[in-house]
């Protein structure tokens, strides 16, 4: 009788063994789903800091080829004007997703451009916002005014010099951005960024000098 009874109470502690060992696996599944889930990036990130300030930067570059539509009859100046509204529309579209995507307001209270202080000579630290407090690049509002009062030829150089410094130093922030972001899509985004404007200040550049 005693022996049978110890025979149970060994089986019945193999199959609570077993059952435990079964409870760690999954456990251990749950935990491992649970880390490889989604990690998006932190409200203070350069992710989170490129989309928010290129965003800003784009705006205005799509404002300004707006105005110059329907103040030159050039139709290379039109075309170039149109190319830089829709992509850069499409790119603010693409930058307003991912804040939602991640969680994140699309503003935040951290100083513009903070974020490209995280690895290179870009950021406020170095002066990247001017005088003016704009982003490098921006046309202040009487360059805007200006611009938005001229016509035909005058309205045509005005928009390409200022188009001009605007993609130079969005090229630069792209770069930075390719630089120091962590998500890859991010990071091919700013990319492409970086090629369409450098190929876009040739063009203005070119054309600017035949004006």
């Amino acid at each position: 009788m005693t022996l049978h009874l110890e025979t149970r109470q060994k089986r019945l502690l193999i199959v609570l063994a077993g059952a435990l060992v079964v409870c760690i696996l999954a456990l251990a599944f749950v935990a491992g789903r649970v880390g490889t889930g989604p990690q998006y990036p932190a409200a203070n990130s350069a992710d989170a800091g490129f989309a928010r300030d290129m965003q800003v930067h784009h705006a205005q570059a799509v404002e300004m080829s707006r105005l110059i539509r329907d103040r030159t009859d050039s139709e290379v100046v039109r075309t170039i004007a149109y190319d830089v509204a829709m992509t850069q529309q499409h790119q603010i579209g693409q930058m307003y997703a991912w804040l939602e995507e991640w969680g994140l307001p699309q503003s935040s209270g951290e100083p513009t451009m903070a974020w490209m202080a995280g690895g290179m000579d870009h950021g406020n630290e170095g002066g990247m916002l001017g005088d003016t407090g704009l982003m490098p690049g921006m046309a202040t509002p009487e360059q805007i005014s200006e611009l938005s009062d001229a016509s035909g030829a005058e309205a045509e150089r005005l928009y390409l010099t200022l188009m001009i410094a605007h993609h130079t130093a969005g090229a630069d922030m792209a770069q930075a951005g390719a630089e120091l972001v962590q998500e890859p899509r991010v990071r091919v985004a700013a990319e492409k960024m970086v090629a369409s404007q450098v190929a876009e200040i040739a063009a203005m550049e070119d054309l600017l000098d035949e004006l």
